[in-house]
């Protein structure tokens, strides 16, 4: 089993629920909330493909966290101000 792979520090996103925010604080967490989006533009799938590299330790756990804030700034689900 493997660590388990934390942000530098949490990125809120939007849920279903109205006024529910979820905080998102891992690669494993981030991959998960990328599965429940609808839309899948290109940040979307940068996001994707940042998580999967970190995982496989091609990537680095830093830029799985910044393109899944690009990605969820660009599908409307970043909850709040910037993070």
């Amino acid at each position: 089993m493997r660590a388990m792979l934390w942000f530098s520090s949490p990125v809120p996103v939007k849920t279903k629920q109205i006024g529910v925010t979820r905080m998102v604080s891992n690669v494993d967490a981030a991959a998960e909330e990328l599965l429940t989006w609808e839309n899948h533009g290109p940040k979307w799938r940068a996001a994707v493909d940042a998580c999967i590299a970190a995982a496989e330790g091609t990537g680095t756990i830093e830029n799985a966290r910044k393109a899944f804030l690009a990605a969820a700034k660009a599908n409307g689900m970043l909850s709040g101000g910037s993070a």
